[in-house]
């Protein structure tokens, strides 16, 4: 977890908690959906970690330019969480049921990170990808950074 405040002034990076995510990924794609479908309030921004916004976001964040692709990031009022730590963050601001799974934050990050890197490792095999980043339509792109 890093703290973006300091690298960006006194002001958050975003009013919005932005989640970056891998923008060639099946898995990837299906889960900013399912996140769009039940945040109602339209709290969380997107971006591909391999678009320009993405990129920037992830070069404040200490990240390569290019990103791992292999984790999903969350900046929240500045600060960074990776993986797990991410997943369940996002879930905690989802709707019910879903904000139950916030409960999983005892357990030892060791744990959860390695059924999230498991996943993660595999998720073109199972999943598969996409040859170009996610194209969202016209009523969600201005919950895209770009």
């Amino acid at each position: 977890m890093e703290d973006l405040t300091a690298a960006c002034g006194p002001r958050p990076v975003s009013d919005h908690p932005v989640i970056l995510f891998d923008g060639v990924c099946n898995l990837c794609h299906w889960a900013v959906r399912f996140v769009i479908r039940r945040d109602r309030a339209a709290v969380f921004r997107f971006a591909a970690q391999q678009s320009d916004a993405g990129g920037s976001l992830l070069a404040m964040a200490g990240e390569p330019a290019s990103g791992s692709g292999d984790s999903v990031i969350l900046i929240e009022r500045g600060v960074v969480h990776r993986r797990s730590t991410a997943a369940l963050r996002i879930a905690r601001r989802m709707r019910f049921p879903w904000t139950l799974m916030y409960g999983l934050i005892i357990v030892p990050r060791s744990l959860r990170d390695r059924g999230y890197d498991f996943i993660a490792q595999n998720r073109y095999r199972w999943f598969g990808r996409q040859e170009t980043c996610l194209v969202p339509s016209e009523e969600l792109r201005a919950r895209f950074l770009e």
